[in-house]
């Protein structure tokens, strides 16, 4: 791909083995883990192939997703007794903030809501992408239970530790046995998330890091799972901080951008590339802010981007 051209230092394709059918506009993707199946999420949003995204909220550690799968298989339905009351809020343990609201049955709501259409969706997908984030887990001692999420609730309420390498595989081979129960097809994908941990710590997130990456490596060598090395794309390829946001700890654009072009040509099936083309034409047209919107000129301009529209629709089932 061109834009390698100009950035790759290591990583090569070659190195890489998806043994997969590839991702086309018939492929319905789910993914699942940290805050960087969002990016490649929202690529995948743009060009409109469907998709679905963290029905938990963002999950960092294995434990998590593994007991998110087990909520989704069994189709559990959640109580006010699976909820904690902090700082004028409800919050499950077990999803992000993003559920929590001051009123308990919103939350309850939302999420046996989320767990039934999620579990419709497993029935359905092609593929399956998993992101791991960090290795360390939160035990709450008064609900004796690893949490995803602590809310802000007082540090003393935790017991923090290291997962190891064993304990990963476990869970990670526990999740793709419980996905694979509701949908025996799947196509599961891992993935191990660049972004550092440095709440944490620098020595503590490397530790973190090198324990998941290992767990990861012997359930896709021994499992026959696909692994994407974003991880490796941004590390050892791009391995610069022009490559981060501000914070220097997340991919900015650019490098988000060659990292899903990356996974574009490992994973996206060639005879997509048309209709991703047409696509973006449409999006970045529907992005144009035009000087004069009641002129002749840009009410000809939206008329066409309507055809474009109706037309992708019509012959592709792809909506906007």
């Amino acid at each position: 791909m061109e834009f390698s051209k100009h950035f790759r230092t290591v990583l090569q394709q070659s190195e890489v083995d998806i043994p997969y059918k590839k991702i086309d506009y018939q492929s319905k993707i789910g993914l699942v883990g940290s805050c960087f199946v969002e990016n490649i999420g929202a690529k995948l949003a743009y060009y409109k192939f469907q998709n679905w995204i963290n029905p938990y909220g963002i999950l960092f550690n294995p434990l998590a997703i593994e007991k998110a799968f087990l909520d989704i298989h069994d189709i559990k339905t959640y109580t006010q007794q699976d909820l904690v009351h902090n700082q004028d809020m409800w919050h499950s343990l077990h999803h992000h903030s993003d559920f929590s609201n001051p009123d308990s049955q919103k939350v309850l709501d939302r999420i046996n809501s989320t767990i039934k259409k999620t579990h419709e969706n497993l029935k359905k997908t092609t593929h399956l992408i998993i992101t791991l984030g960090s290795a360390w887990v939160y035990y709450h001692l008064d609900a004796a239970t690893e949490v995803a999420n602590c809310h802000k609730i007082p540090q003393n309420k935790f017991e923090k530790r290291l997962l190891s390498v064993e304990e990963i595989v476990e869970s990670l081979r526990k999740s793709i046995q419980i996905i694979t129960l509701i949908n025996p097809e799947i196509q599961v994908i891992l993935t191990l998330s660049p972004v550092r941990h440095l709440k944490d710590g620098m020595l503590a997130n490397s530790r973190s890091k090198a324990h998941l990456l290992t767990a990861i490596h012997q359930v896709t060598n021994a499992d026959s799972i696909a692994y994407f090395p974003s991880y490796e794309l941004l590390m050892d390829d791009l391995r610069d901080y022009r490559f981060y946001t501000e914070d220097m700890l997340h991919p900015n654009t650019l490098a988000t951008t060659y990292i899903w072009e990356f996974f574009k040509e490992l994973l996206i099936s060639k005879e997509a590339y048309p209709l991703m083309k047409q696509v973006d034409s449409v999006q970045k047209a529907l992005q144009h802010r035009p000087f004069n919107p009641d002129s002749e000129h840009y009410q000809s301009f939206m008329a066409k981007i309507k055809e474009q529209k109706e037309h992708l629709e019509t012959r592709y089932n792809i909506l906007f």
